[in-house]
């Protein structure tokens, strides 16, 4: 097993963040941290609750209100870009206490440093996106008609704990590109490196009460923030049931909500693919960070005279890939998240089993691995559309390969699931690839690739997989309001 320096920020009692200042839960209450590779102790995080959002959520009303309502774009845009080093001088410890509370491979975790660059770049050069425009009207008499977008206020962010280190991003920066402040909710089971981003942004400069965090339980510190009326717009990434709770808690003061949610994405494969490039392609499209991926295309459609070849060869693919500790160099995969997810994969797993061929994995790993959370990545053929291993999101390293006829077929296929979120089709022919990538019903399709995301770009889903965008000018206007003023010039 491989050993690495631990940071000092790990073992140590985490507080919240409020006003400035790192504060126990009010109830005194802690969480146990987790490391999924080992199922050791990391130290415990506060466990939040109704008391300590309502802290936050007024100390990010004051600030808003305050001075930091007088900072200028350029000054946004210099602070963004002072965060944007010191996370970058620290990069290399934010990505060891990422692999250690939620497992991913250090390779996965460093590698994130040059789209954390781009994305807090991107940002910066949004700070001009609010202000004012002088618009022509058709008024009788002598009119002068002003645009204006404002912040819409204080933003309650609620992220996942599938990659916080790039969660916590769609959050922060908008605000800090707006002059919004925030209140974010990690999610229990990995919320360390939000917590060490959140210091580093102090050393920054960030102002007090700009960013606030609570950790907790959800249904303690994340439902009291879904339903506080002091908060103006939420930005949820998770389940589709939680969402669901969400938009109800909201209705109190018709917050302004945008939602990521799950998905069962397809990853469409046409006889005329490369199929050098779409075997791995397809395979990782699935178990990249363990399959702990919304975007994951977990239904890989395969068109019937490659299927059988296909089917060989990501069997062949799936029993090459290197599951172990993230901290290992040699590791593709780390472990799930929780012994809870590791049960929900294995309780697929053993579904899929009934209903399909099993090809590659499907076992947990024993021997060094016994105490952590791992699941071998597990390969299913001989499947259809309407299984259970087809239709449900699994969240975890399990493909199931269906085969198809024609275009229209795989159209019909991928579009049918409640999801929206993404999907992919490997084809060497461009009308293949305009036609189809146009008829997935999804927020996001890749053609000869999947999973790549720049900022500037963003992403979103549709139907189930929720609404609103993130990244792109689009997620920074969501963060504005407009204002209309008119002035009689008479």
């Amino acid at each position: 097993m491989t050993t690495v320096e631990t940071p000092a920020f790990i073992g140590r009692k985490q507080g919240n963040l409020i006003g400035g200042t790192w504060v126990p839960a009010a109830s005194g209450e802690t969480i146990e941290v987790i490391n999924p590779a080992n199922g050791g102790s990391l130290g415990t995080i506060a466990a939040g609750d109704a008391e300590d959002v309502d802290a936050a959520v007024r100390a990010a009303r004051a600030a808003f209100e305050g001075e930091w309502s007088r900072w200028t774009p350029h000054e946004r845009r210099k602070l963004i870009l002072r965060v944007h080093d010191v996370i970058l001088e620290h990069f290399d410890e934010l990505a060891l206490i990422e692999t250690l509370d939620m497992g991913a491979p250090l390779s996965r975790t460093t590698g994130l440093k040059e789209w954390t660059s781009q994305v807090l770049q991107f940002y910066a050069s949004q700070t001009g996106a609010g202000g004012v425009a002088a618009q022509p009207n058709s008024l009788p008499g002598d009119f002068l008609t002003l645009k204006y977008q404002r912040p819409v206020g204080v933003v309650g962010g609620i992220i996942p704990w599938n990659g916080p280190l790039i969660g916590l991003w769609w959050i922060f920066g908008p605000a800090l590109a707006t002059g919004c402040t925030a209140v974010l909710k990690p999610a229990e089971d990995a919320s360390l490196s939000v917590l060490r981003v959140s210091e580093l942004m102090q050393e920054a400069g960030v102002p007090d009460g700009v960013i606030n965090v609570v950790t907790g339980y959800g249904r303690d510190a994340g439902s009291a923030l879904a339903e506080h009326h002091g908060v103006d717009r939420i930005a949820f990434t998770g389940s589709v049931g939680t969402a669901q709770t969400i938009v109800r808690a909201s209705a109190g003061n018709l917050k302004r909500l945008q939602m990521e949610l799950g998905g069962k994405s397809p990853d469409i494969v046409f006889a005329d693919a490369d199929l050098d490039k779409a075997v791995p392609g397809a395979a990782m499209g699935v178990f990249t960070n363990s399959g702990q991926v919304c975007v994951a295309g977990s239904r890989i459609f395969v068109q019937r005279p490659i299927h059988d070849e296909f089917v060989a060869r990501i069997g062949e693919f799936t029993k090459s890939v290197r599951v172990g500790d993230g901290l290992d160099p040699a590791t593709q995969l780390g472990p799930l998240i929780s012994l809870r997810q590791l049960e929900r994969v294995q309780k697929y797993i053993e579904i899929g089993s009934g209903e399909a061929e099993l090809v590659a994995g499907g076992g947990r790993l024993g021997g060094d691995y016994a105490n952590g959370f791992y699941v071998e990545p597990t390969v299913f053929a001989g499947a259809h559309n309407e299984m259970t291993i087809a239709q449900e999101e699994i969240f975890g390293p399990v493909a199931t390969v269906i085969p198809f006829d024609t275009m229209e077929e795989a159209i019909t296929l991928a579009n049918t699931t409640p999801y929206g979120l993404a999907g992919g089709l490997w084809t060497e022919n461009l009308g293949t690839a305009h036609k189809v990538s146009q008829a997935i019903d999804a927020g996001t399709v890749w053609v000869n690739c999947y999973g790549v995301l720049d900022p500037a770009i963003g992403f979103g889903g549709t139907k189930m997989s929720g609404y609103g965008w993130k990244g792109a000018k689009e997620h920074v206007e969501s963060y504005l309001y407009p204002k209309a003023v008119y002035m009689n010039l008479n």
